[in-house]
């Protein structure tokens, strides 16, 4: 029988495919990934590039969306840093005691980490099912590398920690 686990997913939406890998992946664990993110399809991307929906009703849409979900998956890709949203999605996870885990996209680097992360991430892993899952269940705060080498730098580091 899948574990089931309610998650919402950050991510910048040019790596939506990424968020169907990362749910693909650890479907094929056993993992059923119940995921309340929104990705934008191509008629409301373009109601949002022409700002015909305001930021009040997006930030309600993404409190709605995210306050059932456990734990908040951050997926970490070239971009991912340099969106506000995926800020505002870590601050608010944080705001409503929510877990947060962090995953590196494949190509992902430790520069591309979001700023609010480094502030309440949880833990940080690389793009492998047996991390992941041990972040999402917090059996382990790892804080890695993309190449899921323990990370030395920067100001996020384990809060917890892993037993040896």
């Amino acid at each position: 029988m899948p574990r089931r686990r309610h998650v919402f997913i950050s991510h910048h939406h040019a790596d939506d495919s990424h968020v169907s890998g990362l749910t693909g992946m650890l479907s094929r664990r056993g993992y059923e990934i119940r995921n309340s993110s929104i990705r934008a399809k191509p008629e409301n991307q373009r109601r949002l590039d022409e700002k015909r929906v305001s930021d009040a009703t997006i930030r309600r849409l993404l409190r709605m969306k995210m306050s059932w979900a456990s734990t908040v998956v951050v997926l970490i890709g070239k971009k991912t840093h340099e969106r506000p949203w995926v800020d505002w999605e870590i601050r608010k996870a944080h705001e409503l005691g929510k877990r947060i885990v962090g995953v590196f996209e494949r190509g992902g680097t430790a520069n591309d980490v979001p700023p609010a992360f480094e502030d309440y991430g949880d833990a940080l892993v690389a793009w492998n099912s047996d991390n992941v899952i041990g972040a999402i269940e917090g059996d382990c705060d790892p804080f890695e590398q993309p190449d899921g080498t323990p990370r030395t730098t920067g100001t996020a580091g384990p809060r917890r920690g892993c037993a040896a």
